[in-house]
């Protein structure tokens, strides 16, 4: 979908970044996977139509996009949004050696049906890698590494294997071990701890509020004033920040927050943000 050349970093092993190096977008060892896999809508995401396994019109021979830079302009907001964790270099480069769809086509269905497969697993990874950095789960981390080597393995397998992983029986072993995570790691924190998993907060005034240790997860927080408010250890595991004012928050320490939360959120130099993400080119400086 997106070129993320903002965020591309160079691959490293997993020593580096605690792992994290190999889960964040490449797209100049992809060959653009997200742009021809899912299916978009016409809606206020895309400005077209576009069924699955077909490329967009955008994407060039080069498997760059032709509009990378205008993306929120021409009505792709979608794809600015949109984070592989990876999955684009590792399916394109490991799964299938290098091999392009383009010169191969003999492999491109199979490569389709493989990249949502390695998306799921290398966004759990992401999790996981998260949940050891909580030094108050360090309990459960001698699990959690076990879990997490498993989906590693993996993401290692051919394209025939992978297209036999239960996908959601590892997001429920996954899943169960990121919420005692959470939950070790809010004990501690101040505030008030409050439980709004899955609360509808769409443009709720929020400005300055104290949410330390609190259960945003899965929050509608779409369009939120959140300008100053302390997020520090709440969770905010698939929360709907789209639209929200972040302008001056405190996110350093907030549990589960990744790159796309940010990409769909409003924010500037102000912000405070964990040191495993880097600040969205398109807020002001």
């Amino acid at each position: 979908m997106s070129d993320a050349r903002d965020h591309a970093s160079p691959q490293a092993g997993p020593s580096a970044d605690g792992g994290r190096t190999r889960l964040r977008a490449d797209c100049e060892r992809c060959f653009g996977l997200c742009c021809v896999a899912p299916a978009f809508t016409a809606s206020s995401d895309f400005a077209i139509d576009k069924p699955a396994g077909k490329a967009c019109p955008n994407l060039r021979e080069d498997f760059r996009c032709g509009i990378h830079r205008h993306l929120r302009q021409r009505g792709f907001t979608g794809c600015t949004v949109y984070d592989c964790f990876g999955a684009g270099q590792q399916v394109s480069q490991v799964t299938f050696g290098g091999k392009d769809w383009r010169r191969r086509p003999g492999t491109a269905g199979q490569m389709f049906e493989v990249f949502p497969v390695m998306r799921n697993l290398h966004e759990l990874l992401w999790y996981l890698t998260e949940a050891l950095a909580l030094p108050p789960a360090r309990p459960i981390h001698a699990e959690i590494r076990r879990v997490r080597d498993g989906i590693e393995r993996l993401t290692q397998d051919g394209p025939d294997a992978l297209l036999k992983v239960d996908v959601a029986a590892h997001r429920r072993e996954a899943g169960d071990l990121l919420q005692r995570a959470s939950e070790l790691a809010r004990a501690g924190a101040g505030g008030r701890k409050k439980e709004r998993r899955g609360a509808d907060l769409i443009g709720a005034r929020l400005k300055g509020a104290d949410l330390r240790g609190a259960n945003l997860r899965g929050a509608y927080l779409i369009g939120a004033d959140l300008r100053g408010a302390d997020l520090r250890t709440a969770d905010l595991l698939g929360a709907d920040f789209r639209g929200a004012d972040l302008r001056g928050a405190d996110l350093t320490e907030s549990i589960f927050l990744i790159r796309s939360q940010l990409d769909a959120a409003r924010g500037d130099a102000t912000t405070k943000l964990p040191p495993s993400l880097a600040r969205p080119a398109h807020w002001p400086a």
